[in-house]
């Protein structure tokens, strides 16, 4: 197990069935791609945040950590220079 774990880790590992099927990745197949980033990894913290503040995000309902971790992302991106963007 430790041996395919850094395979994994190196990205030297892609586990697929014997019996998956072939995908041609024809012309349609690049007409239609779209790129898909993935959603970068969460970490558990501890924060302090005023009642009042966090009392209104909980009032709203289920999800109310990613409402927040949301509203930060759309500050850290209104506040990024464009050179950052590119990155």
């Amino acid at each position: 197990m430790a041996e395919i774990r850094k395979m994994i880790a190196a990205g030297d590992y892609w586990p697929t069935s014997p019996d998956a099927p072939e995908i041609e990745l024809d012309e349609d197949f690049w007409r239609n791609a779209r790129i898909v980033m993935p959603k970068p990894t969460k970490e558990a913290i501890s924060l302090r945040i005023d009642h009042d503040i966090l009392a209104w995000f909980r009032a709203q309902g289920r999800g109310y950590q990613s409402r927040m971790n949301a509203v930060l992302r759309a500050y850290v991106e209104s506040q990024r220079t464009a050179s950052d963007r590119q990155r």
